[in-house]
C-alpha cells in the first residue's frame, strides 16, 4: 500500500527520467531533474536540522517551485507555499502563525524575503538544489514517515481576517489523487495547463497526477488570462489537452467570443470548480468542443480539494444549474438541516463530508478546527469526524448533489429568505451579460448587483423585473468593465463589498 506521495515521483523517474514533467513558457524540468533537485533539497534541510517543521517556500510560480515542495517532503517536513503576489500584510500574518524551520527563496524573492518579519534561516533555491544527496539520510527519514504525517499547509482566508492554515497529509492527498485520476481518466499522455497559483491547493489536480503517470504540466503565464485569444493560442502551441480551472477563467474566454477567432485544438478534458458555471457560457464551450468531456468538480480545501464530481451527460436549460454529482469513492457526503437531521430529497441542508479525504485541521488553531471538524451527530457510538463546509446542497431525484450556495450568501430580505446565487443565475442568462455577482448590504438591507456586459442599466433592470419577484430585484445595480478576481480566479466578493461601501 502506498503511504508517501514521493513514491509517485520515484516510480515514474525510473520509467521516463528524461521526459519534461513541469514547464513554463521559458524552461522545463525533467522527472530526473525534479528528483535530483528535490533529493538535494531534502538532504540540505535535513543537515540544517529541519525535520518535522514547516518550511516556507517563498518563490515565484516556476517549475523549480514544485521541486522545492517535494524537497521539503524528502526532509520529513511540510511546505508552506507563499508568493510575491500575495499582500505583504497577509504574509506577515502567516509568519506570526508559523514557527517555520526555514524559508526557501529564489532570485526574484530574495530581497523581499529580507524585508519581511521572518526570523528563521533563509536559503536560496540554488544553494539547496545542486548539492549531493545523502541517500542513507533520506532513507532513514522515509522509515520514520507515516501516511498521516503532514506534507503542506495552505492558508485560506479567515472570517476574522486572520488566515487559516489547512494542514494536509500523505493519506488524504493519495486518496484524493487516486480517485480523481480514475474519474478524469488521466494518463501519461495528459498535458495539463495549470491556471491557479501554487499557494492554493488547486494545483494538486495537475501536479500529483503528473508524477503518478509521467504526464506533463505547463504553468500558464498569469498575464495571458487578460488576453483570451492569446491564451487559447498558448494552449494550442503547447498541445495542452486537459484543463482543471476555476469557472471564471473559462467564462473569460467564452464571454469575449474568442471561439469565433480561435478554438482549443487539443482539449479533450475540461474540469472546472469553485463557482457555478452559467449555462449560457457552458453551452458555448460545448459547442466549441463537442467531443470533449466536461466535468463539474466540488470540494473545499479542508477536504484536500475535490470530493464530488459530475460528468455532464445531458442538456440543461439556462434556468438550471449543473449538479456537482456524486462523491468520490471512499468519501461520503451527508446533508444536515438546522436540527442535525437529514432533510428529505429536494430539500436543502449543509454539506458535510466524512472520510480519509479530510485534512488534519487548522495549524495552531484548535478553536477553529473544533468548530469545523466535528463529531458526526448521527453517530454517538465512537469518534467520527465530519467537516461542516458551510455550503448548502440538496439531492435531486437522480441522486445527484446540487450546490445551493453558501450559508453566508443566504439572506433575509423583505421577509423572504433569498439565495443571492439565484439572482446571479437569472442575470447571467441574459445574452448581453458576461458575468454577474450579488452582495448584500446587511446594514441598509440592500441587495447590490454588479455586472459586466453591453446592455444598459435600464435594460438590465427591466429584464430582471420580468424574471424575478419584487423582493428579489436588486436595490442597487452597477456596471463594471470587469469583475474583480481573487488570485485563485474566483470573483472577489469581499472587494465588491468594499467597493460598494466606498461609494
Amino acid at each position: 500500500m502506498q503511504t508517501n506521495i514521493l513514491e509517485y515521483l520515484e516510480n515514474t523517474v525510473q520509467r521516463c527520467p528524461d521526459k519534461i514533467a513541469f514547464a513554463n513558457e521559458e524552461t522545463g524540468l525533467t522527472f530526473g531533474q525534479v528528483s535530483q533537485q528535490a533529493r538535494s533539497i531534502g538532504t540540505r534541510l535535513h543537515q540544517a536540522g529541519c525535520y518535522g517543521k514547516p518550511i516556507v517556500v517563498f518563490m515565484r510560480k516556476h517549475p523549480t517551485t514544485l521541486a522545492a515542495f517535494f524537497g521539503v517532503i524528502y526532509a520529513g517536513c511540510y511546505y508552506v507555499p507563499l508568493d510575491d503576489e500575495m499582500p505583504r500584510h497577509r504574509i506577515e500574518l502567516i509568519f506570526q502563525t508559523l514557527e517555520a524551520g526555514a524559508l526557501i527563496c529564489d532570485e526574484t524573492t530574495r530581497e523581499l524575503a529580507k524585508e519581511l518579519n521572518y526570523r528563521g534561516e533563509v536559503f536560496s533555491y540554488e544553494e539547496l538544489a545542486f548539492s549531493n544527496a545523502d541517500d542513507a539520510a533520506l532513507a532513514s527519514i522515509r522509515e520514520k514517515q507515516l501516511d498521516i504525517d503532514p506534507i503542506y499547509i495552505v492558508f485560506t482566508s479567515g472570517s476574522t481576517g486572520i488566515p487559516k492554515g489547512v494542514v494536509a497529509c500523505h493519506r488524504s492527498v493519495i486518496d484524493y489523487v487516486e480517485h480523481l485520476c480514475q474519474v478524469l481518466k488521466f494518463d501519461e499522455n495528459s498535458v495539463f495547463g495549470n491556471q491557479t497559483p501554487l499557494y492554493f491547493d488547486a494545483y494538486l489536480k495537475e501536479v500529483i497526477p503528473t508524477l503518478k503517470y509521467g504526464a506533463t504540466t505547463i504553468l500558464i503565464p498569469k498575464q495571458l488570462f487578460m488576453f483570451p485569444i492569446k491564451l487559447v493560442e498558448f494552449l494550442n502551441a503547447h498541445k495542452i489537452n486537459t484543463l482543471c480551472w476555476v469557472v471564471s477563467a473559462l467564462t473569460m474566454i467564452s464571454s469575449f467570443r474568442t471561439f469565433e477567432t480561435v478554438k482549443p485544438e487539443y482539449l479533450h478534458t475540461v474540469a472546472f470548480a469553485s463557482e457555478v458555471f452559467p449555462i449560457k457560457q457552458f453551452k458555448l464551450w460545448r459547442q466549441a468542443l463537442p467531443k470533449a468531456r466536461f466535468i463539474n468538480l466540488y470540494g473545499p480545501t479542508e477536504t484536500t480539494g475535490i470530493c464530488c464530481y459530475y460528468e455532464v451527460d445531458r442538456e440543461f436549460s439556462e434556468e438550471e444549474t449543473l449538479p456537482v454529482g456524486r462523491p468520490f469513492r471512499n468519501t461520503q457526503v451527508i446533508l444536515l438541516d438546522e436540527n442535525n437531521q437529514i432533510p428529505p430529497v429536494g430539500q436543502q441542508g449543509e454539506i458535510c463530508i466524512r472520510g480519509t479525504r479530510l485534512t488534519l485541521g487548522y495549524y495552531c488553531n484548535p478553536e477553529k478546527t473544533n468548530e469545523a471538524f466535528v463529531q458526526n451527530p448521527l453517530n454517538n457510538c465512537y469518534p467520527e469526524l465530519l467537516y461542516r463546509t458551510g455550503d448548502l446542497g440538496r439531492w435531486n431525484e437522480r441522486g445527484e448533489l446540487e450546490f445551493a450556495g453558501r450559508k453566508d450568501y443566504q439572506i433575509k430580505h423583505m421577509g423572504h429568505r433569498i439565495e443571492l446565487g439565484e439572482i446571479e443565475v437569472i442575470v447571467n442568462m441574459h445574452p448581453q451579460v458576461r458575468s454577474a455577482c450579488c452582495i448584500f448590504d446587511n446594514e441598509k438591507k440592500k441587495i447590490v448587483l454588479y455586472y459586466t456586459g453591453e446592455l444598459s442599466l435600464a435594460e438590465l433592470t427591466g429584464y430582471i423585473k420580468s424574471k424575478l419577484p419584487r423582493y428579489m430585484v436588486p436595490n442597487v445595480t452597477r456596471q463594471l468593465d470587469a469583475l474583480p478576481l481573487t488570485p485563485n480566479g474566483k470573483i472577489d466578493r469581499n472587494y465588491l463589498k468594499t467597493l460598494y461601501t466606498e461609494k
